[in-house]
């Protein structure tokens, strides 16, 4: 079972080794301000749509729709919806890492609210996600569209926030190889995902698929972040971020939840190391600067450069650029300007002398990004 820890006992320890992977039992807003500061990798907030259901609703034969009509999801007023909006996402800010992101899920009640509050605390707005259902339930009055649909917003902690994850080239690649939209296909929760209880009926009215969580997770973050979830659930979050090789946090109040949630993320089996790998572009890998192999010693000045074919040559000076004939600068300006071109790539247009073979200077770059890696 996954473990259960009580507000108290957070504030009491507070370690992460405390906290990471367990269900905090309590009010979201209480158990954010337990956690610390800037601790968490991504944020996934399912939070209460407030719904404003005006009496029970029947399908056409009169049998009685199962709405969402929990008290969690009722509030007096706009008014009080926005002051609980804003606590909790302020509570959201302080724990979000500075290149931390953050995915809130509603309806058209709620997330034109929620999207502007996003922005009067300073969020930046990097995306809006259109979920469209396969299967969405029907208008069953015939008085408006049919809807079929839920929005996310992603956003990060600030405008300046430019190192956030996305894992670009790897959803490219899933995608037969065409960038990734903004309107994501999937059914809703139903089948054998779906938690019952044993009378039957649903554990929770708007558990989400865990399809959908998967593709946030895979999108916005990497193996071993930490994920945030301040209206646990069932545990969707938790279940797909433990098979997916990332920790996570859940906050929870009610017990009937968490103990669904628990069992659920315990029967969970983790994906592998290789299974886990993400796929990389060169926009996701390191930046290496050309002076880096000079002081390095991989490169050292006075040494000669030529182009593949030793049509042209240059030196390296000590300060990272290049001369050759009377010309100097960068190994990108000094390759465009022999070839009389606009522009070169430096990397791959200079070679060194290795043994009896010519090299790219791109091999020694990519040492060096290996290194950096092996760091992290």
């Amino acid at each position: 079972m996954a473990a259960v820890l009580p507000i108290a006992d957070l504030r009491q320890q507070g370690r992460p080794s405390t906290w990471l992977n367990t269900i905090i039992k309590g009010d979201c807003v209480a158990a954010l301000e337990a956690l610390p500061d800037h601790s968490v990798d991504a944020i996934f907030a399912d939070p209460p749509y407030n719904l404003q259901l005006g009496g029970t609703l029947h399908r056409p034969d009169q049998s009685l729709v199962d709405a969402v009509d929990d008290e969690w999801d009722q509030f007096a007023s706009f008014e009080v919806y926005d002051a609980f909006t804003r606590a909790w996402l302020l509570a959201c800010r302080r724990v979000l890492k500075p290149n931390g992101t953050i995915w809130v899920i509603g309806s058209y009640h709620n997330i034109f609210r929620v999207g502007a509050m996003l922005q009067d605390l300073n969020f930046w707005l990097l995306n809006d996600i259109v979920w469209r259902k396969t299967n969405p339930m029907p208008n069953f009055k015939g008085r408006r569209f049919q809807n079929a649909h839920e929005t996310m917003i992603w956003a990060s902690r600030d405008a300046k926030a430019k190192s956030y994850t996305f894992n670009y080239d790897a959803l490219k690649a899933s995608n037969d190889d065409v960038q990734m939209r903004s309107d994501w296909l999937f059914p809703i929760c139903s089948g054998g995902e779906r938690l019952k209880g044993e009378d039957g009926k649903k554990v929770h009215p708007t558990q989400k698929p865990e399809a959908l969580l998967a593709r946030v997770i895979m999108a916005s973050t990497k193996p071993g972040d930490v994920i945030l979830d301040p209206f646990f659930g069932t545990g969707t979050t938790g279940a797909v971020a433990k098979r997916l090789g990332r920790n996570f946090v859940g906050i929870e109040r009610e017990q009937d939840y968490i103990d669904a949630a628990s069992a659920r993320i315990a029967s969970v089996e983790p994906l592998g190391k290789a299974e886990l790998t993400v796929m990389t572009g060169k926009k996701a890998e390191p930046r290496v600067a050309f002076n880096t192999l000079v002081e390095s010693g991989m490169l050292k000045p006075g040494q000669v450069l030529t182009d593949a074919k030793r049509r042209w040559s240059a030196i390296i000076r000590a300060d990272g650029t290049l001369a050759s004939g009377g010309e100097a600068g960068s190994i990108h300006r000094l390759g465009a300007k022999v070839q009389g071109l606009d522009a070169c790539n430096g990397w791959t247009f200079w070679h060194f002398q290795d043994g009896k073979s010519l090299r790219p200077i791109d091999d020694l770059r990519a040492i060096v990004r290996s290194n950096l890696g092996n760091l992290g």
